[in-house]
């Protein structure tokens, strides 16, 4: 998808207790609009995530991106190895702690309506984002990117998987993920659907044939499927004007 070029402001953002830092983006205009925290994946705040801000402050959403290596830095991963590695080690309880300061802070801008926060995520950050769903009362609305769901085992760290804290579910919710997803097996989606309908929870799930990890990351040619990121991009639009706008 291009780059967006349209009447936008766009800053560095800190908040929370330890100044966590965030890059943030939203229409020119003094109308209170929906906000938006956006949680990159595994490799952090980059360009790419920068720009999927823009693209959804271009249709009206005040978004925000969290930088969650803010104290860091971004990690060095060089194979897939490092970054499940990285990933076992990151502590849920900080990123959610970060994730729902994040909401604090657009609820407390006069730009954002404080009614109307949802949350966006990608791989890890989709990941993130459920659980930030299931934990952050606030929220009004939750889209995942092929978020991972489950964890091999739970501790101090890792204490509660996606689909342990998925029966608290607070706010309506959208997975899209990927038939191919060599990360994330359809039966956990399946798992998901069963749990979330269970408890009674509003939610949609789409996965796509012949789609694998990262499809809507231009950025990434092994795995980006135009036709498959659009028609996610313009599920997710709609989902979040049902829901915030």
């Amino acid at each position: 998808m291009p780059s967006v070029a349209t009447s936008l402001e766009t800053g560095e953002l800190s908040f929370g207790r330890e100044d966590v830092r965030g890059y943030a983006a939203w229409p020119r205009g003094a109308h209170p609009r929906p906000g938006l925290v956006l949680v990159p994946d595994v490799r952090g705040l980059s360009e790419h995530y920068r720009d999927v801000a823009r693209r959804f402050a271009a249709e009206g959403f005040f978004t925000l991106a969290v930088d969650l290596y803010s104290r860091e830095g971004a990690p060095d991963l060089p194979d897939m190895a490092a970054v499940f590695r990285w990933m076992r080690a990151l502590p849920d309880r900080r990123v959610l702690a970060d994730l729902a300061a994040a909401v604090e802070c657009l609820a407390g801008r006069s730009e954002v309506r404080a009614d109307a926060i949802g949350i966006t995520g990608f791989c890890m950050g989709g990941q993130y984002a459920l659980m930030a769903a299931c934990t952050v009362e606030r929220l009004a609305a939750c889209v995942s990117w092929y978020g991972m769901l489950r964890y091999a085992e739970t501790d101090d760290i890792k204490p509660a998987s996606p689909l342990d804290l998925a029966p608290g579910l607070v706010c309506p919710y959208l997975g899209l993920f990927g038939a191919d997803d060599a990360i994330i097996p359809v039966a956990d989606v399946a798992t998901l659907g069963s749990i979330l309908t269970r408890a009674e929870k509003a939610f949609e799930l789409h996965v796509y044939p012949g789609a694998g990890h990262a499809f809507f990351n231009e950025t990434r040619p092994d795995a980006y499927r135009p036709e498959t990121a659009a028609d996610a991009w313009r599920r997710a639009l709609g989902f979040l004007r049902r829901h915030l706008q």
